[in-house]
C-alpha cells in the first residue's frame, strides 16, 4: 500500500469536501499536505461517526482506536451510504501512511487535535444513542465543550501548525492567536449546529441546552418535533454568540500575515457569516428546506476574499455588509 501522492490528496479532499478543499488549494504548498490529511482523518472520522447503520459500540470502537492511531476492527461494519465517504474509508490506509511520513511535529499536532475529535464525537454517540425520542444536552457548558471538541481544536491546531511552518504568522502572541482561533472554529460549528437544527431534532438529537429550553417553557425537547418554532428565543441567543464568535474570527483574519493564508480563512467565515444571515431571513425552526450558500454566491465570495485579504479594512467592511 503506498501513501497518497499530493495529486491523489487534492483528488479526495474534492471528493469529500465541496468547500473546504477551496481553502486547503489556497494554502502554501508546506501546509497543504499535514492540513490536508488532518481534514481527511477527521472527515472519516466523522463518517465512522454518523453511519447510523452501525451498532454505536462499533462506531466507538473505532473512534477510540482512531485516538490511539489505528483504525479498529470494527471498522469493516461501518458502510456509509455516500460513495465518497466509502472511497474515503476504502483509503484511509493509504491516508495513514501519508501522515506517518510527516515531521514530527505535524504527527504530533495530528495525533492530538484526533484525540480531541474523537472524544467529542463519541460524546455525541453516548448522550444520543437512540433517534425515537429526542434528547438535548443539558447546560450552555456542555455545547461549549462540544464545539470546542469538534471544532475550536480545529482552530488551535490550524494556529500552531502555521506558526511551526511559518515563523512570522500571526501578528499577535501565540496564545492570544489560539484562543480566537478557538472561537472561529466554534463558531463554524454553531453555524452548522442552528443550520442543522431540524435534521438533527428528527434524528433525536438537540443541542440547544435544556436549562435554557426549560426557561423558555419547554419542558421536554421530544416537544420541539411537533413544534420547533417554541425553541426560537434559545435559538436566537446561540445565533447571537455565533456571531461574536465570527467577530473573533474576523480578528484573527486580521492578525494573519501570509496573504494566502487569509485569504484561505476568509472562505470559511465569509460563508459562515452568510449562512447565520440566511439562518436569520429564513429560520430553521419555520422551514424545512436546508439553508445553503449558493454555488454563485460561493464564487463571488471567493472573488471579494482575494481583494479583502489585501486589508484589514476591506475585512471590517465586508463584515458589516455581511451581517
Amino acid at each position: 500500500m503506498n501513501p497518497l501522492d499530493d495529486t491523489e490528496l487534492m483528488e479526495l479532499l474534492a471528493e469529500v469536501s465541496r468547500s473546504f478543499v477551496l481553502t486547503i488549494r489556497a494554502l502554501p504548498k508546506a501546509l497543504r499536505r499535514p492540513v490536508g490529511l488532518a481534514y481527511l482523518l477527521a472527515r472519516a472520522s466523522d463518517t465512522i461517526a454518523d453511519t447510523a447503520s452501525a451498532p454505536i459500540d462499533a462506531r466507538v470502537e473505532c473512534l477510540r482506536a482512531f485516538a490511539r492511531g489505528g483504525e479498529g476492527a470494527a471498522l469493516d461494519q461501518i458502510k456509509p451510504t455516500k460513495e465518497a465517504e466509502s472511497y474515503l474509508l476504502t483509503n484511509l490506509g493509504r491516508v495513514s501512511e501519508a501522515v506517518e511520513e510527516l515531521p514530527d511535529t505535524d504527527r504530533g499536532e495530528i495525533a492530538a487535535l484526533l484525540k480531541k475529535i474523537t472524544r467529542g464525537q463519541e460524546l455525541d454517540l453516548l448522550r444520543f444513542p437512540e433517534p425515537a425520542q429526542v434528547r438535548a444536552l443539558e447546560t450552555a457548558a456542555e455545547l461549549d465543550e462540544y464545539t470546542y471538541l469538534v471544532a475550536g481544536c480545529v482552530g488551535e491546531f490550524w494556529t500552531r501548525i502555521c506558526s511551526a511552518h511559518l515563523p512570522r504568522y500571526g501578528r499577535l502572541p501565540l496564545a492570544e492567536m489560539e484562543k480566537l482561533g478557538r472561537g472561529f472554529g466554534q463558531g463554524l460549528q454553531l453555524v452548522n449546529i442552528l443550520r442543522d437544527l431540524p435534521e438533527d431534532l428528527a434524528n433525536g438529537r438537540c443541542y440547544l441546552p435544556m436549562a435554557e429550553l426549560r426557561a423558555a417553557g419547554i419542558g421536554a425537547a421530544d416537544e420541539l418535533r411537533t413544534d420547533p418554532r417554541r425553541a426560537a428565543p434559545v435559538f436566537e441567543a446561540w445565533r447571537v454568540k455565533a456571531l461574536a464568535y465570527h467577530d473573533e474570527a474576523r480578528r484573527y483574519i486580521e492578525a494573519v500575515r501570509p496573504l494566502r493564508i487569509r485569504f484561505a480563512c476568509l472562505l470559511p467565515w465569509a460563508l459562515g457569516l452568510r449562512t447565520l444571515v440566511l439562518i436569520r431571513e429564513r429560520p430553521p425552526l419555520e422551514n424545512a428546506e436546508r439553508i445553503k450558500v449558493g454555488r454563485d454566491e460561493v464564487r463571488r465570495i471567493m472573488r471579494r476574499a482575494i481583494w479583502a485579504a489585501l486589508a484589514n479594512g476591506a475585512v471590517r467592511r465586508w463584515s458589516v455588509s455581511l451581517s
